[in-house]
């Protein structure tokens, strides 16, 4: 059996949906699920279900005993301003789940974040100390506080799980990231607006060394970040922090077009002034080092953004239609 907490989610549902075509068992964990969530489970076949908190209890009750746990379930809204709510769910369950794991020797791995790199004027390399960075908003400090609490159990000489990552996820786009509204990534919201408009409107620069548009992520398909996943828990021994993006930032305005060409659209690509409350955590910059991941012996070239954009336009166009344009 293996585990994946917030199933329903964006990650962990691809994740799934890859582990169940392998006829893997699989017992999926998130939060009451709601229509929108619920529609990730979709073609999965047989699994179990149990809510977040009830498997937690059970868990350490001893009713289940897992092979590998994929913790992916947290609450991952840059916006949210509840300490004691992230707290509680991004760290200490997550400690809860580690201890369990280090005890009855069951790889582990989670979702850290690239939030918690900040402004990115240290670098996004995974093998900087989480103490030295500064995170921009709650979310990236609950992510690096974790971390900074997983590193100091190994170098405590601490019992640990024999395998165990936290994967810094990038600027991760592709199918089954619906339900996370204005969290979702770029090239969803670019197929709606294209889908409504024709056209499609990105945030103008706020910072003079980027053109608007010109602003640089590392776009990662979430297909790419499941091979991440199944191939570290796979590792016997590795134990650390690890990118999960591409190596190679692009634009927005790439991105934006890169949609607009698989939809078979002109492109049509406008700008408009940045949310304040956005602009105060905006990384204009975000590019993974992948060294450590492929010190574990991955090789696997990442999709690049035009392939991810035209296999995601594929899947939106056989899940939510488009339409003509007004």
């Amino acid at each position: 059996m293996i585990v994946i907490t917030g199933a329903a989610g964006f990650i962990g549902s691809n994740l799934a949906h890859r582990l169940a075509g392998s006829g893997t068992e699989l017992l999926l964990v998130d939060h009451e699920l709601n229509p929108a969530k619920a529609a990730n489970f979709v073609g999965l076949g047989r699994f179990q279900f149990r809510r977040h908190d009830h498997f937690l209890q059970d868990l350490e009750a001893g009713c289940f005993s897992p092979a590998v746990i994929y913790h992916l379930g947290a609450c991952s809204a840059t916006t949210e301003t509840n300490w004691s709510y992230l707290e509680q769910n991004n760290i200490e369950y997550t400690r809860r789940l580690w201890l369990w794991s280090a005890k009855n020797q069951i790889p582990f791995l989670y979702a850290s974040s690239a939030a918690t790199y900040g402004d990115g004027s240290l670098g996004f390399d995974d093998q900087i100390a989480p103490e030295k960075l500064q995170p921009l908003n709650l979310y990236g400090k609950s992510k690096n506080d974790f971390d900074i609490w997983a590193l100091q159990q190994v170098n405590l000489g601490k019992l640990v799980p024999p395998t165990w990552a936290g994967l810094k996820f990038f600027n991760v786009y592709g199918p089954r990231e619906q339900h996370k509204g204005r969290m979702s990534s770029v090239v969803w919201q670019t197929y709606q607006q294209i889908q409504l408009t024709g056209r499609m409107k990105l945030f103008r620069s706020t910072d003079p060394k980027y053109p608007d548009g010109g602003q640089l992520r590392d776009f990662v398909f979430v297909e790419d970040c499941v091979d991440h996943l199944i191939w570290l828990a796979s590792q016997k021994s590795v134990g650390g922090l690890f990118n999960s993006g591409t190596g190679q930032a692009r634009s927005f305005y790439d991105l934006a077009a890169a949609t607009f060409h698989a939809m078979g659209r002109p492109t049509d690509i406008s700008f408009i002034d940045m949310p304040k409350d956005l602009a105060r955590q905006y990384q204009n910059f975000t590019q993974a080092a992948m060294q450590s991941l492929q010190k574990t012996g991955n090789s696997k070239l990442p999709t690049s953004l035009e392939a991810g954009i035209e296999h995601y336009v594929k899947w939106l166009q056989q899940a939510h239609p488009v339409r003509q344009a007004a």
